[in-house]
């Protein structure tokens, strides 16, 4: 794919500039998303660190929120292929991962599936059986498939944002902790305000469409990932991070009374590792080269929410997860 004015490729640019530069693309970017989605600031914030951050995210929200059209929009906006694959309870790992036919000379020919895209959609992700809901998580993680054998990359970028509804649990298989740990941000998504539902209403029941221009190409993106991947992290920031993760934990020497008391179990290392990320990208996006303990603090609760698992005393007296953490930060 040629790339014009990439500000990443020229080695005459210093890191400096570039970091400048995704300032501007972030906030012409959010200005393009506005054009159809209303509010949900934090949400698209929340997904935009996710994508550039190289992680996936996980949408907890009632229907008819505007989750696919979110999705759908912020792929469109930054030129990349966009997928959903509806998640039921037949669905197989074939069905979007894409499977071998055979052709008209007796070949085998592998047609490929919707997994194959820079950006899925993973709708209602707790509906399907976990053989299918595994399928997807192993190409989450390694950013390949491999099917008869045979080995096939995905297309860079790569990222998956699952949907789950969390009023419906029946027939559901709830996602393992082990899977859910690998989506980098658990996104809370809740109802627009009374002005941004007017806003909605006004705007989706007009014959207005409003075009939505790409501002970024696939290679673009990649190198700003890169780039923040380059960002240096104090070692008393890193020391935060590990600190928190840990004081999540009720059996470790840190655990306060409140932790052992309320938590079953904490976050792993990954959470760690993401809370650094995430951090760097924060800063990033704020024009700062270096992240300090507020950016650490700005992206605890998304990458904490669904790896800390409370107990039954915790939800006998009405403790929320967030509450939780709030209290460690």
């Amino acid at each position: 794919m040629p790339i014009t004015n990439n500000p990443l490729s020229t080695t005459i640019m210093s890191d400096v500039t570039a970091i400048q530069t995704l300032v501007q693309k972030r906030l012409a970017l959010k200005k393009e998303i506005s054009k159809i989605i209303v509010g949900q600031d934090l949400v698209v914030d929340q997904v935009l660190l996710s994508i550039f951050s190289g992680g996936h995210a996980l949408l907890v929200g009632v229907p008819g929120l505007a989750k696919t059209l979110m999705v759908n929009t912020i792929a469109q906006a930054l030129g990349l292929d966009f997928k959903r694959i509806q998640f039921t309870p037949d669905l197989m790992p074939s069905d979007i991962l894409g499977s071998e036919i055979l052709d008209e000379n007796r070949t085998f020919k592998f047609i490929k599936g919707p997994i194959f895209s820079n950006i899925i959609l993973a709708d209602e992700i707790n509906r399907t059986p976990p053989k299918t809901q595994a399928a997807l998580l192993e190409a989450m993680q390694e950013r390949a498939v491999t099917i008869a054998g045979q080995n096939y990359k995905l297309s860079l970028p790569y990222f998956v944002l699952a949907t789950q509804n969390p009023i419906e649990q029946e027939g559901t298989y709830p996602l393992p902790e082990a899977q859910l740990d690998r989506f980098m941000f658990s996104i809370k998504l809740d109802y627009p305000s009374f002005a941004e539902e007017v806003q909605v209403v006004k705007s989706t029941t007009s014959d207005d469409k409003p075009v939505i221009n790409s501002l970024f190409t696939a290679q673009e993106i990649i190198d700003f990932q890169h780039l923040i991947r380059r960002i240096p992290v104090a070692d008393n920031v890193i020391e935060y991070a590990v600190t928190l993760v840990t004081k999540t934990r009720p059996d470790s020497n840190l655990a306060t009374d409140f932790i052992k008391n309320y938590i079953d179990w904490g976050a792993g290392p990954r959470a760690s590792q993401n809370l650094i990320l995430a951090a760097k990208a924060n800063a990033a996006f704020n024009g700062k080269f270096s992240p300090d303990i507020e950016d650490v603090k700005a992206v605890a609760e998304g990458i904490l929410r669904h790896r800390v698992v409370k107990n039954y005393k915790a939800d006998a007296e009405g403790l929320s997860v967030e509450a939780i953490i709030a209290k460690l930060v």
